[in-house]
């Protein structure tokens, strides 16, 4: 007999059949890895403008917000070409490292019956789960800072004036301390998720791998020493 149309399986896009595969989550981490790991360098060296002073910081910020203008509205082009594509990263990357945290645990029920050798595995990567979920909550704690103006978190937030509201927050010892723990987090993250990235996708070969820890240890360096500046510098008068 003949199979009806409605017999059929449906067939489904080949992303989201990739995707469903443990290998497609890889590739969807490494990606969405790199897409972050972009913003998180790009946002470091916007923020550098806090040592011009208030006006420069203040102009970057409105910059952010008027580009596209006059051919776009304020802000949509913001949306459409960062906003946007972040918030679909992020959800992606965090679904991708619950999905696979889940397979593994799944595949190993037991615990180790004898103590762990971590020689191959570094700290960072042993606390990759726990350094994700402390940049998570600090990447909320960051947007009810300087972006929302949540007044419980930031009570002198002003909307449109960047500067002035990183001054007032981060004039405050506990929240200066929150950035360079958060930021130090970050850095153990970007170390493990660029270590692993060339392994994820595929190009994991002992010739490459010293280029490899280099790039992960020079990335996490740099973010961390530019983000930790911000608190530092701020807290101690420097600027502000």
């Amino acid at each position: 007999m003949a199979t009806t149309e409605l017999e059929r399986p449906r067939r489904q896009i080949w992303l989201v059949d990739l995707y469903r595969s443990d290998i497609g989550k890889k590739y969807a981490m490494a990606l969405s890895g790199i897409i972050l790991l972009g913003f998180v360098v790009a946002h470091m060296v916007g923020n550098l403008h806090l040592f011009e002073g208030p006006e420069k910081m203040n102009e970057y910020g409105e910059f952010l917000r008027d580009f596209g203008e006059p051919v776009a509205p304020r802000s949509v082009v913001l949306w459409l070409l960062l906003r946007i594509p972040l918030i679909g990263a992020f959800a992606v990357h965090i679904h991708a490292a619950y999905a696979l945290t889940y397979v593994n645990a799944k595949a190993r029920p037991d615990k180790y019956q004898q103590p762990r050798e971590w020689l191959a595995a570094s700290y960072a990567s042993r606390t990759m789960r726990w350094s994700g979920t402390i940049v998570l909550l600090f990447l909320i704690w960051h947007l009810a800072d300087l972006t929302w103006g949540w007044t419980f978190v930031n009570p002198d937030f002003e909307r449109g004036m960047p500067y002035e509201n990183a001054v007032a927050s981060m004039s405050r010892a506990g929240v200066a301390a929150l950035y360079v723990v958060a930021n130090v987090a970050l850095g153990f993250h970007i170390f493990h998720g660029a270590w692993s990235l060339f392994q994820s996708i595929g190009a994991n070969h002992p010739r490459f791998n010293r280029w490899r820890r280099w790039l992960a240890q020079g990335l996490a360096t740099v973010v961390v020493l530019g983000n930790v500046a911000f608190p530092i510098a701020i807290f101690t008068g420097f600027v502000g």
